[in-house]
């Protein structure tokens, strides 16, 4: 089956979770938005319900034969055992997409470190409330979040946070460090002793065959200051 990723073209946001799963199975899929003109006409038509019976909200949505599913857990629930990045027992796909959805809260935290008040103001607009969320991101949300996943990680051996091989979970939460890096560079560097599990999962992630492929290429977008991780000097004390 060829996959029909639809996200925007120009930033990695939701659409990179799964676009990581894609590139580790070496699945077939298109980027369609990113193909021009008529990829974005593509996309736009479908957010307007034309030809499906069951329109998607918001990017990211996958189109999968007659399928099409919206919601970044939801679409790695769907693909993790069709590519074999998903426990094969009931438990397990569960349990993976709970943590899933737990790492989908953490990432709307992380966005509203930037924009606590609107997505539609911009960052220079809100200042002062994005100082005072991004204090209590660092001292109250990342101790709890990033080290709840920290405790998953050793609890289940240390090497994965699934089972016995590597998941779609693993791949989502290389993608939480990375872009906390781009972000926090100061803030991560003094944080990342205290989640040294972590980091080593981002590390052998990074080096899988796939993935260091897609990472050296340009199908993986530079982060940006329009996605969900934005670097700011002022909130990186």
């Amino acid at each position: 089956m060829r996959y029909e990723l639809y996200y925007w073209p120009s930033i990695q946001g939701r659409g990179e979770f799964i676009r990581l799963a894609l590139e580790e199975a070496g699945a077939d899929y298109v980027d369609v938005a990113r193909g021009g003109k008529r990829g974005m006409a593509k996309m736009m038509a479908l957010l307007d319900g034309k030809g499906v019976t069951h329109p998607p909200y918001a990017p990211p949505f996958l189109k999968a034969g007659k399928f099409v599913i919206a919601q970044t857990a939801e679409i790695l629930f769907f693909l993790g055992p069709r590519l074999k990045l998903a426990p094969r027992d009931e438990e397990g796909r569960l349990w993976a997409h709970q943590l899933q959805l737990t790492i989908s809260d953490l990432v709307v935290r992380i966005h509203d470190t930037h924009h606590p008040v609107s997505g539609w103001l911009y960052f220079e607009e809100q200042r002062p409330a994005a100082k005072r969320r991004t204090k209590d991101f660092w001292r109250y949300q990342v101790p709890k979040m990033l080290g709840y996943f920290e405790r998953v990680l050793a609890k289940n051996g240390g090497k994965y946070t699934v089972g016995k091989s590597l998941t779609y979970v693993d791949l989502s939460l290389f993608q939480i460090i990375e872009g906390m890096r781009y972000a926090f560079p100061r803030r991560m560097k003094r944080y990342e002793k205290k989640i040294p599990g972590l980091v080593s999962l981002r590390d052998r992630v990074a080096q899988r065959p796939r993935i260091a492929a897609y990472l050296a290429s340009e199908r993986r977008i530079p982060f940006s200051q329009w996605g969900i991780y934005r670097y700011f000097k002022e909130l990186d004390a």
